[in-house]
């Protein structure tokens, strides 16, 4: 799906009106945001996501990704700046209105109901609204269940699931509320190599297909450098580095974020690889002096 050439919504003034379900980019503009009196975000800008493209958000732990994530979703606290959705900004938006957009998966799961896998994909879908549980739309989140590689669970109950198994369950619960911005905290924690690849691609190709704003936190950034379109790396709560993935994480970056000596491999194999090599300086060990 080629990404539509849209204006940069840091020039648009106001709030402008867009056509129902259409694509739109997401731009953060100076976000700060953190929890009470403890401000992690200090004047996050990054250029406009675009639709139908996936950013990984990279750093090392305590570097705000998720709080930067939770501030998007409507979830931490936003002390000044703007969350941009075409002209609309999101941050000053009631809870509900923002939840019409924007869909947020946390790392850890709430506690699962006694519902099968296709019930609670079924009242994601449409909270509760019976009249449009159409057979085209079951049909359609059948579907969405074979292209996650569970359908087979669809008649399982989530309290019977593994810890894997049912983060692909929250995953379609989120995909099937087909929403303009998908936000997913570590979506790769619990599952095993060929399911991190295969969600990974999965993503990806429903992200193109409807026009999505995807925002993934990741810890691997081969992950990222195969499957990302974009990159945002944060550290101590500022944007260190944002663009294509394979200038985002560079020998630089990986010394300056994460401390340690690297390169980044297999740019012309088309399989790109981050290859550590030591340690620029022992975090542990600077920690406890």
């Amino acid at each position: 799906m080629k990404t539509p050439d849209l204006m940069d919504p840091m020039r648009m003034p106001g709030k402008t009106a867009a056509p129902a379900g259409a694509a739109l980019p997401l731009a953060i503009d100076n976000l700060q945001a953190g929890y009470g009196r403890h401000r992690i975000l200090h004047g996050v800008t990054a250029a406009a996501l675009r639709p139908g493209t996936v950013t990984a958000l990279l750093g090392p732990n305590g570097s705000g990704k998720s709080t930067l994530l939770k501030a998007l979703g409507g979830l931490a606290r936003v002390s000044g700046g703007r969350i941009l959705l075409g002209g609309t900004d999101l941050a000053r938006q009631p809870p509900a209105e923002r939840a019409r957009h924007i869909v947020y998966m946390p790392q850890a799961l709430p506690r699962p109901v006694h519902l099968t896998v296709f019930e609670s994909v079924v009242i994601a879908a449409h909270a509760g609204d019976r009249s449009r549980r159409t057979g085209a739309e079951l049909e359609r989140i059948a579907r969405l269940l074979r292209h996650l590689g569970i359908d087979a669970l669809a008649g399982r109950h989530l309290d019977e699931l593994s810890g894997g198994q049912r983060q692909l369950a929250g995953l379609a619960q989120a995909l099937a509320r087909r929403p303009r911005v998908l936000l997913l905290d570590e979506p790769l924690s619990a599952l095993d190599l060929n399911y991190q690849f295969h969600v990974m691609q999965l993503l990806r190709r429903e992200t193109r297909e409807h026009g999505l704003v995807t925002v993934v936190v990741l810890h691997d950034l081969d992950s990222a450098l195969r499957h990302a379109d974009h990159a945002l790396l944060l550290r101590h709560g500022r944007i260190l580095a944002d663009g294509a993935p394979h200038d985002v994480i560079s020998p630089a970056t990986l010394a300056e974020a994460y401390g340690v000596r690297g390169r980044v491999d297999g740019h012309r194999e088309g399989s790109p690889h981050v290859h550590v090599e030591g340690l620029v300086h022992d975090r542990f060990a600077v920690e406890e002096v």
